[in-house]
């Protein structure tokens, strides 16, 4: 089972899911940055009210423009970024029975400011952090290091093929514009896969997985994430 999605920043619960889900997730480094997205920045919620959710924000340098890919993103300011994230972080979610252990996981992203500007891995790390949270056993691989087409639904398709998956984890995004027929017949089974919107799934598609961690702890996210990965997630 493979995913397929961009580093995001301290992803959304229904990313980290879908991620979760897989065997295999293939970090999709080598396409347009987008500003827009969540590549370089969180919507964080409160620990003691929910609904007073915020933007996080890591300042981004793009080299080469609107045409930059991910990974040649560089982060502007990496000391005040580091100060930035941790700070509010801790001002956000301090008040969480689970900050402490947040906090001793966080220290190794927070050490990659200093000896790298690469926005792409400072991000990739913050997912993985989550993903650690959440008991992941999985295999990462970026797409840069692999051959694939350029059209949309023929890219996912290669990259399945290229790191030998049987199946392909589509979340609803990519359900818009993905290709059904390419992935029959290149023998690729497609599974949709979606979240609730209720519970520790509130906000799931809008605040990062961090809230729900911080709110409900890791055992009970990790609970639900793991009902996710039946026959039908």
């Amino acid at each position: 089972m493979c995913a397929i999605h961009q580093p995001n920043f301290l992803p959304r619960l229904s990313t980290v899911a879908k991620l979760a889900g897989a065997d295999v997730w293939v970090v999709l480094d080598n396409v347009q940055f987008a500003r827009r997205d969540y590549q370089h920045r969180a919507r964080l919620g409160s620990f003691a009210d929910s609904s007073r959710a915020r933007w996080l924000t890591v300042p981004t340098h793009l080299p080469d423009g609107r045409s930059t890919v991910i990974r040649e993103a560089r982060v502007v300011d990496a000391a005040l970024s580091r100060r930035r994230v941790e700070g509010v972080l801790h001002e956000r979610y301090r008040a969480s029975p689970a900050w402490s252990l947040l906090s001793e996981r966080l220290q190794p992203v927070l050490e990659l400011f200093e000896s790298t500007d690469r926005l792409a891995e400072i991000a990739e790390a913050t997912t993985r952090l989550l993903l650690d949270l959440l008991g992941w056993r999985g295999s990462v691989v970026r797409s840069s290091t692999l051959a694939a087409g350029t059209g949309r639904t023929r890219r996912l398709v290669d990259l399945c093929r290229a790191v030998g998956a049987a199946s392909y984890l589509c979340g609803t995004g990519g359900a818009r514009y993905v290709e059904p027929l390419l992935f029959a017949d290149a023998g690729i089974e497609l599974r949709p896969f979606s979240v609730p919107a209720s519970g520790v799934w509130e906000g799931a598609r809008s605040v990062s997985a961090v809230h729900p961690l911080m709110v409900h702890g890791a055992a009970a996210v990790r609970h639900r994430v793991a009902a996710r990965r039946g026959p039908d997630a």
